[in-house]
């Protein structure tokens, strides 16, 4: 019988703690996981390997690094989806959507997210946007 390759998740944030956490718990969900917690890291990852899906901090080295990052994978990468993950909303009272055509043309992820999100809901976006 043929294995079923496992989905690869790639996960960018620069909180190490939040990081293996969230690492733990796609992993449990069944994914391989690749992380990185800079962007040049980033960067290295995906001229190497295409990922299945990527969840990504907003405000890394830069406020905006997450989006930097979502725009070079969608270039290279067009059909993989991304979450971006963030606190900025609790940090700055700024408020992130894509929900409009505007907004997504403009953040290009498939999904926000605050951070803070219950891993069954995360599951259920994952699978949502991968389509199993």
């Amino acid at each position: 019988m043929l294995k079923k390759e496992k989905k690869k998740i790639l996960i960018v944030d620069d909180d190490t703690d939040y990081l293996f956490q969230l690492r733990i718990a796609v992993e449990d969900m069944g994914f391989d996981v690749i992380t990185a917690d800079t962007m040049k890291e980033t960067e290295n990852i995906i001229e190497k390997t295409k990922p299945d899906l990527a969840i990504l901090d907003l405000m890394m080295e830069q406020q905006d690094t997450g989006f930097i990052l979502c725009h070079k994978i969608k270039n290279k990468y067009p059909d993989v989806p991304v979450i971006i993950a963030s606190a900025v909303t609790a940090e700055t009272g700024m408020l992130f959507d894509v929900t409009t055509e505007e907004e997504r043309d403009w953040i290009k992820a498939e999904l926000f997210l605050d951070k803070g999100i219950r891993h069954d809901q995360l599951q259920k976006e994952i699978h949502k946007l991968l389509k199993i």
